[in-house]
């Protein structure tokens, strides 16, 4: 069911659940459409790329920020920094503050992809606007 020339239902939900699962359904479903041989709309195309762009990218900023925490920790005044950005905050789940600024972006993704619209994050989607046309 299309609401006002926006986006069906199931692929707001397949956009958002490609938010949730770091990109997993996306590339599952780009899979199913090309043994298929469907057409993948230009708004599911460009939330799939973009969770799977995400994810790749936090993957290597998580590897390079434990560089940097190696790094970090043998530098004696300095070394305190990474203990205070991984020390759980108890007023937001015990989560630290990475680990809920993270959350905070995968929600707001996700529920603006659930809404139907186009997220917006710097620079990323700027990139894969530029690689879909959209």
């Amino acid at each position: 069911m299309r609401t006002s020339n926006g986006p069906y239902a199931i692929e707001r939900i397949l956009s958002a659940a490609t938010y949730l699962t770091a990109g997993g359904v996306g590339f599952i479903w780009l899979i199913i459409a090309a043994v298929l041989r469907k057409h993948i709309t230009p708004f599911l195309m460009y939330h799939i790329l973009q969770s799977i762009f995400l994810s790749i990218l936090f993957f290597l900023i998580s590897i390079l920020g434990e560089l940097i925490y190696i790094i970090l920790y043998r530098i004696p005044v300095i070394n305190s920094i990474p203990y205070w950005l991984s020390l759980p905050l108890p007023f937001v789940f015990n989560l630290s503050i990475v680990q809920a600024f993270t959350t905070l972006v995968i929600l707001y993704l996700a529920i603006t992809s659930f809404m139907g619209l186009y997220s917006y994050i710097p620079w990323v989607s700027d990139i894969i606007r530029q690689n879909t046309g959209r």
